[in-house]
């Protein structure tokens, strides 16, 4: 069995669902898991934030605006009367839910139902058409098996009613069921927040276990680094679970680092691909790499770092000083990505400053405190053998006119990770390009 996730873009139009209805239409069985068409969660969050603090008929407003959207979509989806009858069906009783909230008794728990409905649409609407040209397709609500626990997915209970489900479903082509929403521990609608519909087919592919998952998305595969901001750039054909983890986590937005974990912990590999170009190669995710000899891999970058360095006489030979920054850290409940110390001296950094005063409040009671806003962490991906001279070298060399603020390397064999000032993000993106992959940006340029 195959896992298939496919984003907003990829069923933002009629003719993109069309298409693929025709991509998946291959004899495999697989679980096709679907996003809100795009724009659509944008929409309800509108919504739902209007029925707070707008009211009823600001709210109200929004649903007509987004309900007219669907009626066209319907017409150049089908063909068959019948499909046009039971989808237009379908959006009034979602758009008639959405309208029976109520302004002055909203909840958080409203939000949630709110926001759902778009991945319910669109698996609905998709699982119609697929059955209207023949394929042997049901649906799978993911709300029957998919569950989070103090907000984080319950494995056991997600493998275990996954299961059960396929078993009742019986023997299908197609599964179809909807990404992003679960229920939660008090049996309420919620959502995966992290990672989203990603999430949702790396838990599920990861639970079967499946023998692939596909990430569909309208990006070839994960890039050498970010497009959009340097300008010579090429696809990479290959990764491992913990490169891509390191990618993810410092700026790749291709993929969140939250989904590659359900994957690598059953060995179950991840590719990237473009539904747009679907005969392009994309990128595979798995534990072990074997044909790309580059051990410099990708370059990625986090914007938004708050850099604090801490000192204090009192760190000097003496144990316990670190003990009590973290504590400082884990009371706020803020996690910290870079760290390097020194014998007086520590400097981390942090992506979230919602208690940046509070932090430094505390610190203060037992140290002195040097903070730098607008920081960029550039992170530096591929297989990093301790034994193997000049990697560090090289990428140091590389930004040779470029001020370092922290550099930090052997934490992992797949990182090192650089902090700059947000200014010079992208010469030194640029610089680090040219610099670590010159021979395949030669043989780029030659062809």
């Amino acid at each position: 069995m195959r896992v298939l996730k496919f984003g907003g873009t990829s069923v933002g139009k009629p003719e993109r669902m069309q298409h693929i209805a025709q991509l998946i239409n291959d004899g495999v069985e697989k679980i096709v898991v679907l996003s809100a068409v795009s724009g659509t969660t944008n929409s309800l969050v509108e919504i739902h934030t209007a029925y707070k603090k707008e009211g009823k008929k600001a709210a109200h407003q929004l649903i007509d605006k987004l309900e007219a959207k669907y009626h066209p979509f319907i017409k150049d989806l089908y063909s068959e009367n019948a499909s046009i009858k039971k989808a237009t069906a379908l959006i009034k009783e979602k758009f008639d839910l959405l309208r029976s909230f109520k302004s002055k008794k909203f909840r958080e728990a409203d939000a949630k139902t709110i926001l759902a409905q778009g991945e319910l649409i669109s698996t609905h609407l998709f699982l119609y058409y697929v059955q209207e040209i023949g394929l042997n397709a049901t649906l799978i609500p993911a709300l029957d098996f998919m569950k989070t626990t103090d907000g984080e997915p319950d494995l056991k209970f997600i493998a275990k009613k996954l299961r059960k489900t396929l078993v009742k479903s019986g023997k299908h082509q197609l599964y179809i069921t909807q990404g992003y929403i679960c229920m939660n521990e008090d049996e309420e609608i919620d959502n995966l927040r992290r990672g989203g519909s990603d999430y949702t087919a790396t838990l599920i592919g990861g639970a079967l276990p499946a023998t692939e998952i596909q990430i569909w998305t309208d990006i070839d595969g994960m890039h050498n680094t970010d497009p959009r901001v340097v300008k010579d750039t090429f696809p990479i054909h290959e990764l491992s679970f913990d490169e891509a983890a390191e990618l993810a986590y410092f700026g790749a937005k291709i993929l969140h680092p939250s989904c590659v974990l359900p994957a690598q912990k059953s060995g179950v590999p991840v590719k990237l691909l473009n539904t747009m170009e679907p005969t392009a190669k994309g990128t595979v995710i798995s534990e072990i790499v074997t044909s790309t000899p580059q051990r410099v891999k990708a370059i990625a970058a986090k914007d938004g770092i708050t850099a604090i360095k801490i000192k204090s006489s009192r760190m000097l030979n003496a144990y316990g000083f670190l003990k009590k920054i973290f504590e400082v850290f884990e009371d706020y409940q803020t996690s910290i990505d870079m760290l390097t110390t020194s014998e007086v001296a520590v400097s981390l950094t942090i992506d979230d400053d919602t208690n940046l005063k509070a932090i430094t409040k505390a610190l203060r009671a037992f140290s002195r405190i040097e903070i730098d806003k607008n920081q960029t962490i550039i992170c530096v991906a591929g297989e990093f053998k301790h034994t193997e001279a000049g990697v560090a070298a090289k990428v140091i060399n590389t930004l040779k006119e470029i001020p370092l603020r922290m550099i930090s390397s052997g934490g992992s064999r797949s990182n090192i990770s650089i902090l700059v000032d947000s200014k010079y993000k992208v010469d030194a993106m640029n610089a680090l390009n040219e610099g670590l992959f010159a021979d395949i940006l030669k043989k780029k340029r030659t062809k």
